[in-house]
């Protein structure tokens, strides 16, 4: 995949002539080439484009980057000197960069010695990369499927003795073996009282009877990231856990309903925190309904209490509402859902019922 002529496009609506790339998932975006070098840099102009990075990366880039000139820096010539000869041959005076990404000290080695003026516009490229094409929902989806089987070898894995730890191990090592290129993030698997702590690392205490157990996990396909959480009880949970398991679902149900393409990040996260409210569990929901998904893990536009922007068509945006009570056990149930002008599509096919190991 590459968006670069996408980029070039919208330079004039930003007021630069030129974008400068330095953040990893921008370039990638833009170019297709996923390396993790610091040193690489991605520049897209009106008329060109250029991509450079060093000798670990040169031979992926020249055969991915299909309409940009490549060039390979050396322990004489630096980005910055190919950045200066660019700024020089297509006459750039504005260099739009990334604002959020850029460290001061970074940005002034780029500005020092360059004849045009360097401008913040990261949210040419961040506006962008809201709305997933058919190809990067395909990736999406794909590391979905991975996820799902990796959640079908872990119901009849888990028994009561074994560890946090020893499950969230497993899920790691089931997504690759089944086609990942690598994880999303690092699961998060918290059982019993450890489930209270929504971003939980996951640890030496045996899981066990009476217990519910959240698993909230991922991985990446072709640059792409799948996320999903599913609560499940070993043992027969109580009454209380039960009603607990239900509101959550029935609190993630009444968001989805909300996610048309247009529609304001906090009514979808208001929507579902009412239905929690007014089971009582109010105080017990204290992070936002869901955030996007795509390159990143945690993307934006975000359907949550400072969403404020309508959430645009193509789009793909967790819905991840939960209860968390201290010292006791949580509850999160997470779908990833498509904004499409049909409505919400739900990328993720795992059963939500509540399931008893």
């Amino acid at each position: 995949m590459n968006h670069l002529n996408e980029i070039s496009a919208k330079l004039a609506e930003f007021g630069v002539d030129a974008m400068m790339l330095t953040h990893q998932a921008n370039r990638f975006y833009a170019s297709g080439v996923d390396a993790t070098g610091t040193d690489a840099l991605c520049v897209v102009t009106r008329s060109k484009h250029y991509y450079i990075t060093d000798s670990r990366y040169i031979e992926e880039a020249q055969k991915k980057v299909t309409n940009a000139v490549v060039q390979c820096t050396s322990h004489t010539v630096s980005n910055k000197d190919y950045l200066k000869e660019i700024i020089a041959s297509c006459g750039i005076s504005k260099m739009g960069y990334e604002e959020n990404y850029l460290t001061c000290a970074g940005l002034e080695k780029y500005v020092a010695e360059q004849d045009c003026t360097f401008v913040p516009t990261e949210k040419l490229v961040t506006d962008l990369r809201q709305s997933k094409g058919a190809d990067e929902v395909a990736c999406i989806v794909a590391a979905q499927r991975i996820a799902e089987r990796a959640l079908d070898e872990i119901i009849p894995f888990i028994k009561p003795g074994m560890t946090e730890r020893e499950i969230s191990a497993k899920l790691v090592y089931d997504m690759l073996r089944f086609g990942a290129d690598k994880i999303s993030f690092d699961p998060i698997v918290v059982a019993g009282p450890n489930g209270s702590l929504p971003h939980g690392h996951p640890g030496d205490r045996p899981v066990q009877k009476g217990d519910f157990i959240t698993m909230d996990f991922g991985c990446k396909v072709g640059g792409y990231c799948s996320d999903m959480t599913r609560t499940v009880a070993l043992g027969e949970p109580s009454e209380e856990m039960r009603k607990v398991y239900d509101t959550v679902l029935k609190a993630q149900l009444a968001g989805i309903e909300l996610m048309q393409v247009g529609v304001i990040g906090y009514e979808i996260h208001n929507a579902a925190a009412k239905v929690i409210d007014d089971a009582g569990y109010g105080a017990y929901f204290g992070h936002g309904y869901g955030h996007s998904v795509g390159i990143e893990i945690h993307e934006g536009p975000n359907a949550a209490p400072k969403g404020t922007v309508p959430i645009p068509e193509g789009a793909v945006v967790t819905a991840e509402p939960g209860i968390y009570l201290p010292g006791q056990f949580g509850v999160r149930i997470e779908d990833m859902i498509h904004f499409t002008a049909q409505g919400p599509v739900n990328l993720t096919k795992a059963a939500k019922e509540l399931l008893v190991l």
